[in-house]
């Protein structure tokens, strides 16, 4: 509900709003079914069962390193690599842990020694260079692998577990431990792993879709604040990615606060797959899923709901502008998969 102080801009979006609604009403019904008539011609191109990565998910600069060596071996795929690099250290190649680990992989010092390589061939092996500890990182899941490879179950799962809590303990529990931190670790990547890959047909459409559009239409002609997140000391009012996290907690989803990491929440349908309630991103850079600088939430019929910015409103908009960078299809799962320490990235 908009407050009466608002002022005159706030009121004429409002009165436009109202005399749209059944324009609204139609595009909603068109977007919809125009998408879900495109959801099942297909979205991937893997070629001889390679998997494919979503457009611009991986940063530019190391999207080769994680195709080529995603491919290492059968347990890993570049999605799946994918998703243990930005679960570790969000592409970030100079962060340090606080148990010492380090670089874009999260070497610590003892396992750097045993297991890293010189992948780019340069002469040394340097684990704050993405060229090597990239390649290393998927050399020692690969590793990994190999000593639980007769341990009954997924073998994918076995190696993330082995990874989390070494091989032993799975080779002594005959599968995932159970360990909450270890079988926390595997459900997370191979959470992840889905929102890394190029879909390759029919994305699931969301069932929290109507309650996260519902809240935001709530919202419409809600002059716009930097920051905010619609505490009542903000007036209720948001930014963008803000605004989409409130949307989404509405109906039980806890998206990260920031639009670049919300990217990550859920697959990605393609333009023409897209459904209402889908997160709709944008960016400078069309190559790097971490330079996304805006959200809105998909209405359907080419138009979203969005926080824009500083003396603007809550509003309807076209998406289609030269920085549309792509979609996310929010799922519960891939949301709470998401790294909450923002200090990571």
């Amino acid at each position: 509900m908009r407050k009466a102080g608002a002022g005159g801009k706030a009121w004429l979006v409002a009165g436009g709003v109202f005399g749209v609604c059944l324009s609204f009403v139609a595009l909603l019904v068109v977007g919809t079914y125009s998408a879900a008539a495109g959801l099942f011609g297909g979205a991937g191109d893997a070629k001889n069962g390679t998997v494919g990565l979503a457009k611009g998910a991986v940063p530019a600069a190391y999207q080769g390193l994680v195709q080529r060596w995603g491919n290492l071996c059968p347990a890993i795929n570049p999605a799946l690599l994918a998703a243990q690099l930005y679960q570790e250290s969000g592409w970030n190649p100079r962060i340090v842990s606080p148990a010492n680990a380090m670089g874009i992989a999260q070497f610590i010092p003892g396992t750097w020694a045993g297991h890293g390589i010189d992948g780019d061939k340069d002469g040394d092996r340097d684990v704050w260079d993405p060229a090597d500890a990239i390649p290393s990182a998927a050399s020692y899941d690969c590793e990994l692998a190999g000593y639980v490879k007769d341990v009954p179950g997924d073998p994918t799962n076995n190696m993330l577990a082995a990874y989390n809590a070494g091989a032993y303990r799975v080779i002594k529990s005959g599968g995932v431990p159970r360990i909450s931190e270890t079988q926390n670790y595997v459900r997370i990547i191979r959470s992840l792993e889905k929102s890394f890959a190029r879909p390759l047909g029919r994305v699931e459409p969301s069932k929290q879709a109507a309650g996260a559009i519902y809240f935001a239409q709530q919202k419409l002609g809600t002059p716009y604040l930097w920051g905010g997140t619609g505490t009542a000391a903000q007036n209720g009012r948001f930014d963008c990615s803000g605004l989409t996290q409130a949307a989404y907690r509405t109906v039980g989803i806890e998206l990260p606060r920031v639009a670049n990491d919300q990217y990550n929440a859920g697959p990605h349908p393609s333009r023409g797959e897209l459904l209402p309630g889908d997160l709709v991103f944008f960016s400078d850079d069309l190559t790097n899923s971490r330079a996304i600088r805006h959200v809105g939430i998909y209405v359907g019929g080419g138009y979203m709901i969005d926080a824009p910015r500083t003396g603007a409103v809550i509003r309807f908009t076209k998406i289609d502008t030269p920085d549309y960078f792509g979609a996310t299809r929010v799922t519960r799962e891939g949301a709470a998969a998401l790294p909450t320490d923002p200090a990571r990235t």
